[in-house]
C-alpha cells in the first residue's frame, strides 16, 4: 500500500502539468479542469491501495482525457435531450417544491458522509455559495469544493434517482432517515456552532428549519419529521435570550425568559401534540421535543420539571444508545437531587478517559458542572479549564473560563 500524504503531494505537484497539457490540447480550460479533477479523484481512490503507476503523469493524462471524452459525450446526450423536452408540452400545476424535496433527498443519500451531505444540501438546496460554506466550516473555499464534487460523484457513481421514493420502497426508510440526520445536524450547527467567535449561525439554523417545513409540507403524517420540526422551534425559540449584550453565553438556568419567542414555542407544541395521533412509536426527535417543551413551559428555571425530563431521556437513551444522550441524562439526575448519582453515570460513560466522549469538552463541562453541585469547586475548576481548552468556541471558552476563575476565587478568596 502506498503512503497517502506522498500520493497527495504527488499529485499536487502533477495536476497543473496534465492540466496545463490537456487545456493546450483540447482548449476547453472549465471543461478540462472539471475531467483533471476527477482524475485526481480517481488517482487518490486507486493509487494508496494499487501503487502509485510507472508513468503517474501518464496515467492521470490518459484518465483525464477519458472523463473529457465522457463529459463531451455525456454533454451532447443532454442537450439533445433537453431539446427533445423543449418540444414537449409544460404539463400544469407541477409543484416546484416536489423538485426541492426530490433534490434534498438526493443531496442526503445515505453513501454519502454526513458532512459531505449537509455540504451538498447547503449548495443544491440552500443555495448558498461554496464559499460561503467554507465559511462556516472555517475550512479553505478549495477544500470545501473538494468535498462537494466527491459528494457528486459518488452520487452519480451510485445512480441515484432525481425523485423523492416512495414510502415503503426498500430505500425509503434510509433515505427520509438521512434526510432528517442532515437536517437535524445543520440545525444544531447553526443554535451552537462548533467553532468561531459567535455562538450562532443563524443562516445554518434558519436554512435548517425552512428545509424541515418543506419536509413536513410534503410528508405530513410522518411524525418523526414533525417531531423534528417542533424540536426546531422549540429550541430556536430561546435564542433571543442565550447571548448577552456583548454575546457573551447565557445558560439555560440564567435566560431571561420573556424573550423567548411565545409564537415559535406555540408552533412547535402545536406540532410536538399532533403527532401523537399518528400513532407511530415515537423516535429521537419526538422525544427530544418533548424535552424541550418541558423546558420551555417552565416559566422559571426553579419549575423546570426535572423528573419528567429524566424520565424522557431513559426513553431516549434506550431508541438511540447515544453517549451524548447519557450525558444529558447525567445533568437531569443531578437535577433531581441526586448529583453523586450522576457522577458514577459519568465515570461508567467515561471508561477511565477510554470511552466515546473522552476528550469531548463537553463532557468535561458536565463533569465540572455536577461536581460544583456536588460541593468540589476546586476539582470543578480543573474540569471547567479543560473544557474551556478543548472547545474552538470563542463564547463556550470565555464561559468556561470565567466558571473556573469564579470557583478559584472562592477556594483562594482575594485577602482583605
Amino acid at each position: 500500500m502506498t503512503d497517502r500524504p506522498g500520493v497527495e503531494d504527488l499529485l499536487r505537484s502533477l495536476a497543473p502539468q496534465v492540466l496545463g497539457l490537456l487545456a493546450r490540447r483540447l482548449g476547453d480550460f472549465d471543461a478540462c479542469e472539471d475531467a483533471v479533477q476527477e482524475a485526481l479523484i480517481a488517482a487518490a481512490g486507486h493509487w494508496p491501495e494499487h501503487g502509485v503507476p510507472e508513468s503517474p503523469r501518464g496515467w492521470l493524462l490518459r484518465t483525464a482525457v477519458r472523463r473529457y471524452t465522457d463529459q463531451m459525450r455525456s454533454e451532447a446526450a443532454r442537450r439533445r435531450r433537453e431539446e427533445r423536452v423543449a418540444r414537449e408540452p409544460v404539463p400544469a400545476g407541477a409543484p416546484a417544491a416536489d423538485d426541492c424535496l426530490a433534490l434534498l433527498f438526493m443531496c442526503c443519500h445515505p453513501t454519502l458522509t454526513p458532512a459531505s451531505a449537509i455540504a451538498l444540501t447547503l449548495r443544491a438546496v440552500g443555495g448558498l455559495t461554496t464559499a460561503q460554506i467554507a465559511a462556516a466550516y472555517l475550512v479553505p473555499e478549495a477544500t470545501m469544493a473538494q468535498r462537494i464534487s466527491r459528494a457528486k460523484q459518488r452520487l452519480k457513481a451510485s445512480s441515484v434517482r432525481f425523485d423523492v421514493p416512495v414510502p415503503g420502497s426498500p430505500d425509503w426508510a434510509g433515505r427520509l432517515r438521512s434526510v432528517l440526520r442532515v437536517l437535524y445536524l445543520l440545525f444544531n450547527e447553526g443554535y451552537t456552532a462548533s467553532a468561531g467567535t459567535t455562538l450562532h449561525r443563524a443562516d445554518l439554523s434558519g436554512e435548517a428549519v425552512r428545509l424541515a417545513r418543506q419536509v413536513h409540507r410534503l410528508l405530513p403524517v410522518e411524525g418523526e419529521v414533525a417531531g423534528l420540526l417542533a424540536l426546531m422551534l422549540l429550541t430556536e425559540a430561546r435564542r433571543p435570550a442565550r447571548t448577552g449584550p456583548h454575546g457573551e453565553l447565557v445558560p439555560l438556568a440564567e435566560q431571561d425568559r420573556t424573550r423567548w419567542d411565545r409564537g415559535l414555542i406555540r408552533e412547535g407544541t402545536t406540532l410536538l401534540i399532533g403527532t401523537f395521533a399518528h400513532r407511530q412509536r415515537p423516535g429521537e426527535y419526538r422525544l427530544q421535543a418533548a424535552v424541550a417543551a418541558v423546558h420551555d413551559r417552565a416559566a422559571h428555571a426553579r419549575d423546570t420539571d426535572w423528573p419528567q425530563i429524566l424520565g424522557l431521556y431513559e426513553v431516549l437513551e434506550q431508541v438511540t444508545g447515544s453517549p451524548l444522550v447519557t450525558l444529558n441524562r447525567a445533568v437531569a439526575l443531578a437535577m433531581t437531587d441526586e448529583p453523586a448519582a450522576a457522577l458514577a453515570l459519568l465515570d461508567r460513560l467515561d471508561s477511565g478517559g477510554s470511552g466515546p466522549l473522552a476528550g469531548h469538552h463537553r463532557m468535561h463541562a458536565v463533569r465540572a458542572h455536577l461536581l460544583e453541585m456536588a460541593g468540589e469547586p476546586e476539582t470543578a475548576g480543573h474540569h471547567y479549564r479543560l473544557a474551556a481548552a478543548l472547545t474552538a468556541s470563542t463564547p463556550e471558552q470565555r464561559y468556561l473560563t470565567a466558571k473556573a476563575a469564579g470557583l478559584h476565587q472562592r477556594v483562594r478568596p482575594t485577602a482583605g
